[in-house]
């Protein structure tokens, strides 16, 4: 409805404007009852549903749903009704409280009506008429009278507040005495503060989603987890082991107790005990029939199959695991490097491998050379003046794979042919040794290292000549020889022999290193000492080393073991070990942070 005064609309319903509280003035014939009442029709027969069984006997019964809506209706109106009847005692409160009693028609279509009274006939007859503002006596009494009192007539019932009695009793006694009507403490808060509440709300509902979501991602991911440690403990676990002291895998396969279980590829059945059936492999077993194995890893399967009581076999899921093949070992001992220069046409090679190794020089099988105790294998080989020589050392040992190795060996190419004997010794325990060259037929040949009895008759004719090679010093000693020809290139040619004499003579020249002014002279003379290659000998306890390749050592060699330290180079066939005694015979060679460096030539444990 439009407000006569400010042209502000309002429900039909309301007494008064909103806005500026003028009275509204409904419509001729209206009574301000919802539009909705005129809707419901009382007493109209709903839907019926006719039922006919197989007899042809029917029946007839209302619909439900019919039912339902005419009770809900029904109880609209008496919602509206009650509503409407507590309105009017609330509107008639003001003039109660002015004229001591007051007359409330009950309901529509009723004769019936209540009397309000306050205090006694006494205190009425005296009472005087009250102020605004004045406060308002409580008490009194009710009794039921008959009649109608117009005053009441135009009452009208805002059915948007019919369940608020306490603001229509404000907006009825705000109307009675023109008073703007109160407003609801919502409308009073300020726009910030309503904004606050609302925000507050938001947040609110966000943290709550947000915990909710939390809660179902970690509830999702639990039972993931869970799912798949149950997935795991179903599954074959493959774990690292030892077998026999080789390296190996140990599988156990999850099942029933008592029952078999098959491996193809062992063609071994195995019984699950404690819950699992527990297969140990050795790595080995994988590759020790193929040949020529060169990748470091290998990638192996197992297929299980479960046994039946009948004898069927059910495949379970395949085990793959992974096993590392360990490379043979391979040490070159001499030369120290791989590419090595020499100017000799014989060159004897020397490395290690492990025992009962299968080993091959450019295809040339060796394993027969490869000494039984300590693996050292002895090369001869020969070396032609033509820049590179190329060897390639393969080695195979049991449970390893294939190493290679390749060694060059540079000689510079000679206009001038010159060489040795190919029976030429190496080593040796003779001071002199005797070496036979050849070399070009009428060339001029010339010994640079210590030698005696030179002989040259048949050098004009066939090339050849020989000497006898004088070893001044114990250990390594070079021959050198040079060969010129009018027009070409001189040819040099530079060979190793280790000289070592024997034990018997070698430890008659030994000096005793026990006393401490035995120690003494030895560092205060060790250079001079060292070009002598003096032979000394110590006895002790190795403390500890200082290299272990080569094994270089520290002995005390004091009669109490707790002095005298003496640095020993191992070059015997021994091996040293850490905290054993021993006895060892060495010559002089250098100092070692203000400690004297012999080189051990010979060792004995007692």
């Amino acid at each position: 409805m439009k407000c006569p005064v400010c042209g502000q609309w309002n429900r039909a319903s309301n007494p008064r404007c909103l806005k500026c509280g003028s009275f509204l003035t409904p419509p001729k014939g209206s009574q301000g009852e919802p539009a909705w009442q005129d809707q419901v029709k009382d007493g109209q027969r709903g839907t019926e549903y006719y039922r006919m069984d197989e007899y042809g006997v029917s029946d007839a019964k209302p619909d439900a749903r019919d039912t339902l809506a005419r009770e809900m209706a029904d109880l609209k109106e008496r919602k509206v009704k009650g509503a409407r009847a507590q309105q009017t005692i609330l509107n008639a409160a003001p003039l109660r409280r002015e004229t001591g009693e007051m007359d409330i028609r009950e309901s529509e279509g009723t004769s019936a009506y209540w009397r309000v009274t306050e205090g006694t006939a006494a205190e009425r007859a005296g009472r005087r008429r009250r102020t605004p503002g004045e406060p308002v006596r409580r008490g009194g009494s009710r009794t039921v009278v008959e009649g109608d009192d117009p005053r009441y007539r135009d009452t009208r019932w805002d059915d948007s507040r019919a369940f608020d009695p306490l603001w229509a009793e404000q907006e009825a006694y705000a109307a009675r005495w023109q008073m703007p009507a109160p407003v609801r403490a919502e409308a009073r808060q300020p726009v910030r503060q309503r904004f606050f509440r609302k925000l507050l709300r938001v947040l609110t509902a966000l943290v709550a989603l947000g915990v909710v979501g939390l809660c179902v991602f970690f509830g999702y991911h639990y039972f993931q987890e869970r799912a798949a440690a149950q997935r795991e403990e179903r599954r074959a676990t493959v774990v690292a082991s030892m077998l026999e002291g080789l390296a190996a895998h140990t599988v156990m396969i999850p099942g029933e107790e008592g029952a078999q279980i098959y491996i193809r590829e062992l063609h071994t059945s195995y019984v699950v005990s404690g819950g699992y059936a527990t297969i140990e492999i050795a790595d080995h077993t994988w590759y020790d029939e193929l040949e020529h194995v060169r990748d470091e890893t290998m990638d192996v399967t197992l297929t299980p199959f479960l046994k039946s009581a009948s004898g069927r076999q059910v495949p379970l899921e395949e085990i793959s695991y992974t096993i590392d093949i360990p490379l043979s070992p391979i040490e070159l001992t001499d030369p120290d490097g791989l590419r090595t220069e020499v100017s000799s046409a014989m060159y004897t090679m020397k490395f290690t491998v492990r025992p009962g190794s299968t080993v091959t020089v450019n295809g040339r099988d060796i394993s027969d050379t490869v000494q039984a105790e300590s693996g050292e294998v002895s090369y001869n080989a020969t070396v032609q003046p033509s820049g590179d020589n190329v060897f390639t050392l393969v080695c195979r040992s049991q449970y390893c794979r294939e190493n290679e190795l390749t060694v060059v060996l540079y000689r510079e190419p000679q206009e001038i042919p010159l060489d040795l004997a190919a029976d030429t010794y190496t080593s040796t325990s003779l001071k002199y040794m005797e070496v036979n060259c050849t070399t070009l037929p009428g060339a001029t040949v010339n010994i640079l290292s210590p030698h005696s009895d030179l002989n040259i008759t048949n050098l004009n004719t066939t090339g050849a000549f020989s000497f006898y090679a004088v070893f001044d010093h114990i250990g390594d000693n070079w021959i050198e020889i040079s060969s010129s020809y009018p027009g070409k290139k001189p040819s040099i040619v530079r060979y190793k022999v280790y000289y070592l004499p024997s034990p018997d003579e070698y430890t008659r020249k030994a000096w005793p290193l026990y006393k401490a002014e035995d120690y003494a002279e030895l560092v205060s003379n060790i250079r001079i000492r060292a070009e002598r290659t003096q032979v000394y000998v110590l006895t002790g306890t190795l403390q500890y080393f200082i290299s272990e390749k080569p094994q270089i050592a520290v002995f005390n060699t004091s009669t109490d073991g707790q002095s005298q330290p003496v640095v020993v180079q191992n070059v015997t066939k021994t091996s040293w070990v850490k905290g054993q005694f021993y006895r060892i015979y060495g010559d002089a060679y250098s100092s070692y942070n203000s400690m004297p460096w012999l080189m051990g030539r010979y060792t004995y444990t007692n």
